[in-house]
């Protein structure tokens, strides 16, 4: 078995091709770790990609961490990160490290927590935890946006890069940019010193991470334009569904191959 990647690890790809993908149980994640990822996240998007809410913000914290847990026994050598949830570090930097230490001791070897929230991040650090941060589009402002919309356009750029800068230098191994201008990915690739890994941001970033049932087309409808379909086993499965459930109706399924 290759070596298992760790925060360092992942620090030191800048400049190469960071390859990240979701998942939220452990048959998900091994499918991932088995495909040679470096990074499975356990994101808060399993609120729309399994609980079935409209957007991440009712995740919580007991959720994630049946999730981690979950997830952290079909992980064996990528590195396993676990979104930190709305409402979980946004009161203060003592809720943030007490939610970081619940994850990481459900198995994940690194959180992730969205905006500037840069004391939180250094106290992490001091308590041995290392922090992927987020910038551009973060799911949980999604109220505050208006929907989910592109972020960093004009004069927004430079905050954008100038709270990738701070999260940085608090200590965070890395940071996912998510819906962003290309050309500010790139920049924002240039300017920081962490790898910086894109989700709608571009190819020029150190990176890519993609929700597990958007590549895998595990949903129905067209695919968002920030993600590309590798399979559609959403209708696979529909199609192989109803196979059984007409091979039961007449009764042609079980047969005596299936029977004891």
């Amino acid at each position: 078995m290759s070596e298992r990647m760790t925060a360092p690890a992942i620090r030191a790809m800048k400049g190469g091709r960071i390859v990240a993908v979701t998942a939220y149980d452990a048959p998900t994640a091994k499918m991932a770790d088995d495909a040679g990822v470096d990074i499975v996240l356990v994101g808060d998007s399993l609120g729309n990609t399994v609980l079935g809410f409209e957007s991440t913000i009712p995740v919580s914290l007991e959720q994630m961490v049946h999730h981690t847990a979950a997830a952290a026994r079909g992980c064996k050598r990528a590195m396993l990160v676990a979104d930190m949830p709305f409402g979980s570090y946004q009161s203060s930097v003592s809720q943030g490290v007490d939610g970081a230490v619940t994850l990481i001791k459900a198995g994940a070897q690194a959180v992730k927590l969205e905006g500037a929230y840069v004391e939180t991040i250094s106290a992490l650090i001091k308590a041995g935890i290392p922090v992927m941060g987020h910038v551009g589009f973060t799911p949980q402002s999604v109220n505050k946006f208006g929907g989910y919309r592109v972020q960093g356009r004009g004069k927004h750029a430079e905050t954008l890069i100038a709270d990738a800068k701070a999260i940085a230098e608090a200590g965070a191994f890395s940071i996912v940019a998510e819906l962003i201008p290309a050309s500010v990915a790139a920049r924002l690739t240039k300017e920081v010193e962490v790898p910086i890994i894109g989700i709608g941001a571009g190819l020029e970033c150190d990176g890519e991470v993609q929700v597990f049932s958007d590549v895998l087309g595990l949903a129905p409808g067209d695919p968002f334009k920030h993600t590309k379909r590798y399979a559609t086993l959403y209708d696979a499965a529909v199609e192989a569904l109803k196979k059984y459930a007409e091979e039961v109706r007449a009764c042609r399924f079980p047969t005596d191959d299936n029977s004891f």
